[in-house]
């Protein structure tokens, strides 16, 4: 049974794990310099924050975002748990709180794209940069209002 709990400083080397691994399964269109950078500054960032780990009975952590007022800035699953529905539970774990989640994708990341547009999301923009003004460009998407 999949839980939800809050992360702790303890939680940090199977986040770690966990993303690098995602981005080595997801994230092939980034330099490894620029990989290298972004784990530095995540290695810096997610101590600060309190990230939402899906977890299973006592297990470590199998995936976890990062909520920033109604914007998910990260939703990062262990490749060896794609297909359980993980990354929809966070999903909906989001929703619940924030009905009009907003979400920014790589553009050269065409699954993670399918997979919320999947869910419901649609494009509201793009910007031709990321976040840190590297060359990958950013797809703005926002959850559809179900009527």
């Amino acid at each position: 049974m999949l839980d939800f709990r809050p992360s702790n400083n303890s939680d940090l080397p199977r986040v770690m794990n966990i993303w690098r691994a995602a981005v080595d399964a997801t994230h092939d269109f980034l330099t490894p310099d620029d990989r290298d950078a972004i784990e530095c500054e995540l290695l810096s960032f997610f101590p600060q924050v309190t990230l939402c780990l899906a977890v299973e009975g006592f297990d470590g952590p199998l995936g976890f975002m990062f909520l920033n007022e109604g914007h998910l800035e990260a939703l990062f699953v262990d490749p060896d748990q794609h297909g359980r529905g993980i990354g929809k539970a966070l999903i909906d774990e989001a929703l619940a709180a924030h009905p009009g989640l907003t979400v920014d994708v790589n553009e050269q990341n065409p699954k993670a794209l399918g997979f919320y547009e999947h869910l419901g999301f649609e494009r509201i923009g793009r910007s031709a940069q990321d976040g840190q003004g590297r060359p990958y460009p950013l797809i703005h998407l926002r959850r559809r209002a179900h009527s």
